[in-house]
């Protein structure tokens, strides 16, 4: 517990009715204690959520993928009901190194990655870190790229210093009530129900998950993510909602130029947190692309 920041959420309290609890588990990996949830069975398909989220972002995408897969998805460092780590710890690079740690003690080897939002990049750096080996990638509303022009220079700089105030996730977390939880998701060109922006709210009200949230900000430079993009040679399919206002979608047509083996498929009249607008929709497109690059893996060479 931080003096400024207050307690963690509590498991107990806060994730009584948690999405997919009876899914739910605590494991010890990295340093950390995680929140993982697993559902399913075949082959295994890793889900990694964006910035600011966790678990619950799932709730309706997982159990559809998890009539066909082994579907395992961790609340990220610092975030919902998985510890905080080293303030350093919350980069692109430090996240990769503690989820390779997480997927060692789990013995996890995904087939297949899905990550939202930054999520993606995450996802990306454990394959070029030879972290995982998975056959097929899937980015949706992926943040692959640096803001352009200065505000590349200027959010996270402005994410750093929000980060370094201790009082500045206290004073987020007092003003995010229903209409400000509301009001943020509507900016990412989303619509949700009233159970995710309960949710949403729920999380955003905790101080020390809006600490690892701005934390994550703060630390994530994709500079060397992008130099090293043309060695990222998975299958890549890039969704990419078509209201999205949070990462722009012209992004996905850059990052498919950059990467050998890159697709772009985009969702109509979705935004940035498609997967929780249309769960159904996603799932089937991902179901999809995922058997095709599974079949032909299996196919013997002639």
């Amino acid at each position: 517990m931080s003096l400024f920041l207050g307690p963690p959420l509590d498991w107990a309290r806060d994730g009584a009715d948690w999405p997919n609890r009876n899914d739910s588990a605590f494991v010890t990996a990295a340093g950390l204690r995680w929140h993982v949830q697993r559902q399913g069975k075949g082959p295994q398909m890793l889900l990694l959520h964006g910035t600011a989220a966790a678990t619950h972002s799932w709730r309706d995408l997982m159990p559809a993928l998890a009539r066909r897969f082994t579907v395992i998805a961790p609340d990220l460092p610092g975030h919902g009901f998985t510890a905080m780590p080293p303030r350093h710890r919350l980069a692109l690079p430090g996240m990769a190194k503690a989820l390779a740690g997480l997927l060692k003690t789990l013995d996890v080897r995904p087939a297949v990655v899905v990550g939202h939002s930054a999520g993606a990049a995450i996802a990306a750096r454990l394959c070029l870190d030879k972290a995982i080996d998975p056959a097929l990638l899937v980015s949706l509303n992926g943040a692959w790229l640096p803001f352009p022009g200065s505000s590349g220079i200027l959010f996270p700089l402005l994410a750093r210093a929000l980060f370094l105030n201790p009082l500045t996730p206290r004073v987020f977390a007092a003003m995010a009530d229903r209409h400000a939880v509301k009001r943020l998701i509507t900016q990412t060109g989303s619509k949700l129900d009233d159970r995710g922006i309960a949710l949403y709210g729920r999380l955003l009200r905790n101080p020390v998950h809006v600490s690892g949230s701005l934390g994550m900000m703060a630390n994530w430079d994709l500079d060397s993510l992008n130099a090293a993009l043309p060695k990222l040679t998975r299958r890549i399919v890039l969704m990419v909602g078509e209201n999205d206002l949070a990462v722009p979608p012209s992004g996905a047509e850059t990052v498919r130029r950059r990467v050998p083996d890159g697709t772009v498929l985009r969702l109509r009249d979705l935004g940035h947190l498609a997967h929780e607008e249309s769960p159904a929709e996603v799932a089937a497109e991902i179901l999809a692309a995922a058997e095709a690059v599974l079949e032909t893996n299996a196919q013997p060479a002639t």
